[in-house]
């Protein structure tokens, strides 16, 4: 095989993209940022159909409270902009922050015993659930990991399901 031939260095190349895919720590990264921008999108479009829009402006608690239809349109957009990328960025953290937990810790789990089956999403759904409800107590942890293994288990199984049973 010729080094300069750009077939061998595509070939090269491939392989080492393909190596980095299958890196633990590239899958946790890579989930972490597509669920950061897709709970951006999701909290932005959750914002904008929102009808608990505050109908006053935020002030000083006790304070008398002008209402947002009594500003100027402008202000009234600045509020409202505001609030949906507060709500978005909000909404972009917890889907990053869940998408990194848990495709770190599957991959992990798959390293660790070098199979791909449905229990590697099941076990990495519960550690997850259990992760992000840890503050709420050891019930909320074990409700959070029985949440996340069910429905970690259910979408694992449809997604592994033969094509022709879709049906």
């Amino acid at each position: 095989m010729d080094p300069n031939d750009p077939n061998v260095k595509m070939m090269s190349d491939m392989r080492k993209m393909q190596g980095l895919m299958e890196s633990c720590y590239a899958k946790t990264v890579m989930s972490g940022v597509m669920g950061f921008g897709l709970g951006g999108l999701f909290g932005a479009f959750m914002a904008s159909m929102a009808y608990d829009t505050p109908m006053h402006t935020a002030t000083v608690p006790g304070a008398n409270q002008t209402p947002i239809s009594s500003l100027p349109w402008k202000q009234q957009l600045r509020i409202g902009f505001k609030d949906m990328g507060a709500r978005s960025f909000s909404t972009a953290k917890n889907f990053g922050m869940v998408g990194a937990l848990f495709s770190g810790i599957e991959c992990g789990i798959e390293g660790y015993r070098a199979k791909n089956e449905l229990s590697n999403g099941v076990a990495a759904g519960c550690m997850t659930g259990a992760i992000l409800a840890r503050h709420g107590g050891p019930q909320a942890a074990a409700v959070g990991c029985a949440g996340f293994a069910a429905f970690s288990a259910a979408i694992d199984a449809w997604m592994r399901m033969p094509k022709e049973e879709e049906s």
